[in-house]
């Protein structure tokens, strides 16, 4: 594959440094991905830049040159042309399902519920739960901050209007004497 160095840095970075089909990411890894072809250039695929995919190395060794040309031969997901969420489903547990035929091929081709897969989905959607807890604080907090500035300003004004209640009160007994 001869793939220049300007079309292999936007393929990365239009796949923002992510396998496009399980997630890993280069910092997963700790290093580069592969630029591997949707169609294969063994089925005639070009290195147009729709036609490729940064995917991890164990997806591309799965997907190999896997290349339905038949109608009836199950077809991979496309992530170039199709949302992941069409064919597949994150469950809580971090396993996927599918929810096409599309889906169920991708997943059992590229065996995308491989345990160190399932770990990594699980590990971020836990900290993105938490995350979400976290921002849901801050704003708690900011809440409770405001709160509390409202609630000196109006014990100052409770301070203020006591004072001029003993004014008042000081006056009228005054009068009356």
């Amino acid at each position: 594959m001869n793939i220049d160095e300007t079309t292999r840095l936007q393929v990365r970075e239009r796949a923002q440094f992510s396998c496009e089909y399980c997630g890993v990411t280069e910092t997963d890894t700790g290093g580069e991905l592969t630029v591997d072809h949707f169609r294969p250039q063994s089925k005639d695929g070009t290195d147009d830049l729709a036609n490729l995919l940064y995917c991890c190395p164990r997806c591309n060794q799965y997907k190999a040159d896997y290349w339905s040309a038949d109608e009836n031969e199950p077809h991979l997901w496309n992530p170039r042309k199709e949302a992941f969420a069409t064919h597949l489903l994150m469950l809580t547990d971090g396993t996927l399902y599918s929810i096409t035929p599309i889906g169920a091929f991708t997943l059992r081709r590229l065996r995308l519920n491989r345990p160190p897969l399932v770990a990594l989905r699980l590990r971020r959607y836990h900290h993105s739960q938490e995350q979400r807890l976290l921002a849901r604080y801050r704003d708690l907090v900011t809440v409770l901050e405001q709160l509390q500035t409202q609630q000196v300003t109006l014990l100052e004004e409770q301070r203020k209007l006591l004072e001029e209640q003993r004014v008042l009160l000081k006056l009228l007994l005054e009068q009356r004497r």
